[in-house]
């Protein structure tokens, strides 16, 4: 029986971090990330709140993927994610075409931009996710599975909306031609001043963040610089959620300075895990949509399997148990695969047969993964 009780929006959004975060403690003690917690406790709140209020609760969740990609962004810096990706692009590109490959019997083996948006979703690794989950998957191969996260969440929400624009906006070859090199401009531009800032005016932006006397004005700051380029990152038909990436790439302490980039660094870190976090977890966990049979079943574990076997031939350790841990880390799927689906799904270029598929891999590979990597980091310890 649904709870129809009406609490308001912020007696829902009360109950939903209160119960994701009981849940994720509850996972950390059993050796759980405690974000598969919170997207159980989605799973748990959608069969009772029956009455929510949607569309503010959606964008809570939004601003949660804003915080948790630039916290990300955080976490690496563009030198990283560079050398990461001359081996993780690779395995990105191979890894594509064969999740791609894989799905075609589900469109009567024509190739179709379902493929291509389940393709995506399929091949995924979550940074954020990646980054919670370094500690049972070991941190010596944390650039090459963060640089994999940073390409696979760029290419599905790239492929995404290409798509869109292609099949809903009825855009041409050379439409989509014009907004990938508008994309790659405008990417290259903020690089480009990073990289000039860095070399110029480095000493100017440590001395003006160590003036801010409160760690208010530079969150503030630092808002206004990552909603910005949110913004003009939407403007021009890529996801908001990679302008916020790239501002924490950005933000590195090679340009910042170490002390700030830790201010900066603790002030996001406890907005979005104390807050954001658990509801945009749990509401991925809410809007989980699948269907559960044989067929489901069988291409998941087809599809987790050559994801493994693909991974762990770019990944090879001595140690057969550190290349499986790698693998299993880098093959993690992502709660990202959940939200490009329930997009592709929203704008209709997803049929509800795959997006029910692409929802079940995602939430299995992410469980599936955690074991693993739980279980043969126990042995090696």
């Amino acid at each position: 029986m649904g709870m129809s009780v009406e609490i308001g929006v912020i007696g829902y959004v009360f109950i939903i971090i209160a119960v994701a975060r009981v849940l994720a403690e509850i996972f950390e003690r059993i050796g759980y990330p405690g974000f598969l917690g919170e997207i159980s406790a989605g799973l748990l709140l959608g069969s009772f709140l029956v009455s929510m209020p949607r569309e503010e609760l959606n964008l809570l969740a939004e601003l949660g993927v804003f915080f948790l990609m630039m916290y990300a962004g955080l976490e690496v810096n563009p030198e990283e994610v560079h050398l990461g990706g001359k081996k993780s692009l690779p395995l990105y590109i191979l890894t594509y075409a064969l999740m791609t490959f894989v799905t075609l019997p589900f469109t009567n083996y024509t190739l179709s931009h379902e493929n291509l948006i389940v393709g995506s979703i399929l091949s995924v690794a979550s940074a954020p996710i990646v980054l919670r989950l370094s500690r049972f998957f070991g941190g010596d191969f944390l650039h090459v599975a963060l640089s994999y996260a940073v390409i696979s969440e760029i290419g599905a929400l790239l492929s995404l909306y290409l798509l869109i624009n292609f099949e809903v906006y009825h855009l041409t070859y050379l439409g989509l031609l014009v907004e990938l090199l508008k994309d790659g401009v405008f990417l290259g531009a903020l690089f480009g001043i990073n990289y000039f800032l860095n070399v110029k005016h480095k000493v100017l932006i440590i001395r003006a963040l160590r003036n801010l006397k409160s760690d208010e004005a530079v969150f503030g700051l630092v808002m206004i610089l990552a909603t910005s380029i949110a913004l003009i990152s939407e403007m021009i038909g890529l996801h908001f959620s990679i302008g916020a990436f790239v501002v924490g790439l950005l933000l590195h302490s090679d340009l910042i300075g170490t002390k700030q980039y830790k201010r900066v660094h603790t002030i996001i870190s406890g907005v979005t895990y104390g807050i954001f976090a658990p509801i945009f977890f749990a509401w991925r966990g809410i809007n989980f949509e699948t269907e559960f049979s044989v067929e489901v079943v069988y291409l998941f574990v087809l599809v987790y399997v050559l994801r493994i076997l693909l991974t762990m031939g770019f990944t090879w350790n001595k140690d057969i148990r550190t290349t499986i841990i790698r693998a299993s880390g880098v093959a993690s799927f992502g709660v990202l695969g959940l939200l490009v689906g329930e997009l592709g799904y929203e704008y209709g270029v997803l049929s509800q047969h795959l997006y029910a598929l692409a929802s079940l891999a995602s939430i299995l590979g992410m469980f599936v993964s955690v074991t693993i990597g739980r279980i043969l980091s126990a042995k090696n310890s």
